[in-house]
């Protein structure tokens, strides 16, 4: 494992807060140009980490629901055309 796999990982909780701070940083528009467009894709990454894992969570609670302990197949919600 490398060195940066060793560290520990930010919660889903700090990713989202981390976005918020973003969020708001952008909204304000005092960002130099630069800065904004390097916040922007770090926000964008962060929004890319947080849907996978509300999804791997979404797909978990789907098969411990299930009736008969099979797995239950995953559904996308209507409208997520969204590509990986």
């Amino acid at each position: 494992m490398s060195e940066q796999s060793k560290e520990k990982q930010p919660t889903f909780e700090e990713k989202l807060a981390d976005l918020e701070t973003i969020v708001n940083q952008l909204e304000q528009g005092d960002v130099p140009l630069e800065s904004a467009l390097d916040q922007f894709q770090k926000g964008v990454n962060l929004s890319k980490d947080l849907q996978k894992t509300l999804e791997n969570a979404d797909q978990t609670l789907a098969k411990l629901m299930s009736d008969d302990g099979k797995e239950v197949a995953f559904e996308k919600p209507a409208g997520d055309e969204s590509h990986d």
